[in-house]
């Protein structure tokens, strides 16, 4: 891995490729974007350099400083202790960053003995050290000096009912959590980690792949009340098991067997667990394993179901609130039942109370992401407050990079905003945090179309295709990945099953206006058909919600059918619609 990182906005391109060189010319191993690699996330790949760099040097410009994404990386860097801060227009780090020290290389033309470019090398000299004793350091230490990285694999679901897979992913996902509250480990992402489910690949091969020094592997079989849970932890050099149990239990002992894995492991690699991680691992949400159930559940029928399905949003905060009624308390079941009656009132047009959810939510848990997602959007969508619910996303982000629906919400945001290139690496951290995300995927080809860039259209609409078809295998008439995959055969040049796609989406799924929504811009921009596109949007759009409707405005898939004045005719009587609707209500 690179000893620095260097986060620019896409105007300032020369000026970081001046800096990586010279820091480079300097004895410095640098890393920046221009050098992903075409077979992993662009978000995973970003991450994974962010946080092994010793010093992250942030290009600050007019551009930087509006891009979520370049602060984002500040911002981890400032945690972590390893910010080096430039401006090169001039311009002076945004809040809070502006608080901390910046070297001027406005207008600095490579010279070596500049007073800004002085202050850069002082400054990663103290983080990283010279070149001459970063080499004799780390040729000192040797391989005896490893740090230890453990990446835990998705626990086997061996219930015999796949519906039981809710379970073990679940379990798997607060074991990552856990043994990320320990400060002397490492922790391969749950993203990442996810990507090998399925897999059959030895600990050595993991090990090299992930440049983790260990894994943890096991399965569960749930049955009644009863819970098998098996688990080994292995020496993914040596090979050897470190540390192996198996725990039989009645299935209201799971917390204490969870916690009883984590500690066995941090006991095992002889590490050290601090008082307050201890007690953070021990910190479940709820002391009820019936609501601990029900909220694992909810969760997956959220993450896996039919994407524009107000069925779906029912059933979510269907299952939610039973959870809430064994334990009112239960913090992250409200936060759910928010995100699914946000969907409602936003998307279906449903007079949905999500805010006193997502209130409830923060009131038993002030940093809990997901209901700060619920407050963004009401400011954004409904007060029309953007900066605002922009401030609510960073608050949000910062308390969980890793979540889903965070980086799904900040994505939204932004291209709801026109700001395309900055939604991409959010729509890529969601899809890679659920490898299941069609929805997030096939955004990315809108994002990729918008910016231009056909290789990464390319690559979503493969991807979104792959998805796709994956959850379809399991269930024919999901309509929103029907809707998806539709457009992407579009991309991809296979038109004519596009158009089968189309067909047997309506057929399966009329009432869906997502998946109608996603038909009418693979038949406009891709299918260069549109008659088609029109006469379908006039099938649902009459009953659109009104985000649905300003939409009609700023989805650049649209574009083709802008200049025809049956598309302007319609969207006009739309916007009267929803303007004497707000109005009758007011």
């Amino acid at each position: 891995m690179a000893d620095i990182f260097v986060s620019y906005g896409r105007s300032t391109e020369g000026q970081a490729r001046q800096v990586a060189e010279a820091l480079r010319a300097a004895g410095y191993s640098v890393w920046r974007d221009d050098e992903l690699p075409a077979h992993r996330s662009y978000s995973d790949v970003i991450e994974e350099r962010l946080r092994s760099a010793k010093a992250v040097v942030v290009l600050w410009s007019a551009e930087a400083a509006r891009s979520q994404w370049v602060r984002a990386e500040a911002d981890i860097a400032r945690e972590a202790g390893t910010l080096v801060q430039v401006t090169v227009d001039g311009i002076l780090p945004p809040i809070p960053f502006s608080q901390i020290q910046c070297a001027d290389l406005n207008g600095w033309s490579e010279d070596s003995d500049a007073p800004g470019w002085q202050k850069v090398l002082s400054s990663i000299a103290l983080l990283v050290g010279n070149p001459a004793q970063v080499r004799t350091s780390d040729e000192r230490k040797g391989a005896a000096a490893r740090r230890v990285a453990i990446c835990v694999l998705p626990f086997i679901n061996l219930s015999g009912d796949a519906e039981q897979e809710y379970f073990s992913d679940g379990i798997t996902d607060d074991i990552i959590t856990d043994l990320s509250k320990v400060s002397a480990l490492s922790v391969t992402a749950r993203n990442t980690a996810f990507t090998l489910k399925g897999q059959t690949l030895e600990a050595g091969q993991i090990g090299r792949q992930l440049n983790v020094t260990h894994v943890l592997e096991g399965s569960i079989r749930k049955s009644g009340d009863r819970v098998r849970i098996n688990a080994q932890l292995i020496d993914a050099e040596a090979g050897d098991h470190v540390w192996a149990d198996r725990y039989d239990r009645d299935l209201t002992d799971i917390f204490a067997i969870q916690d009883e894995i984590s500690k066995a492991i941090v006991s095992a690699l002889r590490v050290k667990l601090l008082p307050k991680e201890k007690k953070a691992i021990e910190s479940r949400g709820t002391s009820s394993v019936e609501a601990y159930n029900l909220y694992l559940m909810a969760r997956q029928h959220w993450i896996s179901g039919n994407d524009g399905d107000i069925r779906r949003d029912e059933v979510v905060v269907r299952i939610a609130r039973q959870a809430t009624e064994i334990d009112p308390d239960y913090a992250k079941a409200w936060a759910l039942i928010a995100l699914a009656q946000a969907e409602m009132r936003f998307r279906h047009d449903r007079h949905e109370d999500a805010l006193a959810a997502a209130e409830r939510a923060l009131e038993l848990d002030p940093n809990l992401p997901e209901a700060l997602c619920v407050k963004a959007r009401y400011l954004a969508d409904e007060d029309g407050k953007s900066e605002e619910a922009d401030r609510q996303i960073q608050t949000a982000l910062r308390l969980d990079p890793e979540s889903w629906e965070v980086n799904k919400e900040a994505a939204r945001l932004l291209s709801r905003s026109g700001q395309m290139r900055e939604a991409i690496p959010y729509f890529e951290k969601a899809a890679s945090v659920v490898e299941s995300d069609y929805h997030s995927t096939g955004m990315l080809e809108t994002c990729y179309a918008a910016v231009g860039d056909a290789a990464g259209l390319k690559r979503a609409a493969e991807m979104t295709l792959e998805r796709a078809q994956r959850v379809l295998a399991q269930d024919p008439a999901i309509g929103s990945a029907l809707g998806f995959g539709a457009v992407a055969l579009a991309i991809l040049g296979d038109g004519e099953r596009s158009k089968e796609w189309i067909k047997r989406a309506l057929l399966m799924d009329p009432d869906n206006f997502t998946m109608r929504w996603n038909l009418v811009c693979s038949l406009s921009r891709y299918l260069n058909d549109k008659d088609a596109a029109i006469e379908l949007l006039t099938t649902f759009i009459d009953r659109a919600p009104p985000a649905m409707v300003k939409y009609l405005r700023l989805d650049t898939d649209l574009d083709p059918l802008r200049d025809d004045p049956r598309f302007e005719q319609m969207v006009q009587a739309q916007e009267q619609r929803v303007a004497s609707e707000k109005s009758a209500a007011a």
